[in-house]
């Protein structure tokens, strides 16, 4: 059985297990950028505010990942107070493969829709090809890469590489859903 809830205090030991292997992973891949080791304050800050999430499978956290609602220095002019973003999504090794990012996009757009939101984001570094693929098949639109203005306040991988954005608007994909399921006239 799968179960999305709050992060809590006593997950820290195991978010940052994930961390890690997720890091082992991308260096394994060779991949662009790999994740540093991430503040224990900004896990910390994130479950104080509710902001970071888990998946549960049968009680057993498979993926783990965080959200805000604001991402000024990554988004810069393009930030809004009308978006979900989500962040560090890492899955237990165990459960890769399981394409958990449609099930966090799925649970992502209920989730802007019920606070009020128009967008979700989500942000890659560098020029991973696989990486977009994979947003982009789960139903983000690619919106191109971006050289960040602005990271010192943004963890050590942000820095001097480019940023892939992605988004999926809510109102353009009802809007789209609404066109397709209507049939045209004359037809019966």
């Amino acid at each position: 059985m799968r179960t999305i809830l709050h992060s809590h205090s006593g997950d820290m030991a195991e978010i940052f297990q994930l961390y890690s292997e997720a890091s082992a992973y991308q260096k394994a891949k060779k991949t662009v950028v790999v994740w540093p080791e991430f503040e224990r304050s900004l896990v910390e800050r994130e479950i104080r505010e509710k902001r970071q999430w888990k998946l549960l499978i049968d009680g057993e956290i498979a993926c783990v990942w965080a959200i805000t609602f604001s991402d000024e220095q990554i988004w810069e002019e393009k930030d809004n107070e009308i978006s979900l973003y989500i962040h560090r999504i890492a899955t237990k090794p165990k459960f890769r493969g399981h394409n958990f990012v449609k099930v966090i996009v799925a649970w992502a757009k209920n989730y802007a829709l019920e606070t009020g939101r128009r967008f979700v984001r989500l942000d890659t570094l560098g020029n991973n090809l696989k990486l977009i693929e994979h947003y982009t098949a789960a139903g983000f639109e690619f919106l191109g890469m971006f050289n960040l203005q602005n990271t010192d306040q943004l963890p050590a991988h942000y820095q001097g590489v480019p940023a892939c954005l992605f988004e999926i608007d809510l109102q353009k994909k009802m809007f789209s859903d609404s066109q397709v399921s209507e049939k045209p006239a004359g037809i019966t």
